[in-house]
């Protein structure tokens, strides 16, 4: 599956109630670059309850120019959360299911875009 198609699709809890849709992806690099790049993994994805678009790379803290711009993401992705890896069930086509008792992390960065 190609992450783009990912993006957008329906979140449902393991009892199958709808949580959001998938906002975002969230990549770790581990250890030192390996010839030009150095190794990333899925983390795990961002999910959205209210809308399915980019945070623009609003979801770093203390970044809040140009004003009304990270005002609105910020209100916009209300609610997000990010849900590990682990925490994933299963991904389909059309819907991603997570597994019984989940973990809701916050989606949010540091400025140096670490958690």
């Amino acid at each position: 599956m190609i992450l783009g198609d990912l993006l957008g699709v329906g979140v449902y809890d393991d009892g199958g109630a709808r949580v959001g849709r998938v906002a975002d992806a969230r990549f770790v690099v581990d250890g030192a670059p390996q010839q030009l790049m150095a190794g990333a993994r899925l983390l795990g994805l961002v999910v959205s309850p209210h809308s399915a678009s980019s945070f623009l790379g609003y979801e770093r803290t203390g970044l809040s120019q140009p004003w009304p711009l990270p005002a609105m993401l910020r209100w916009r992705h209300r609610g997000s959360f990010l849900v590990l890896w682990e925490d994933i069930a299963m991904i389909g086509a059309e819907s991603v299911r997570l597994r019984a008792g989940f973990t809701a992390y916050s989606p949010e960065l540091d400025r140096s875009g670490q958690e």
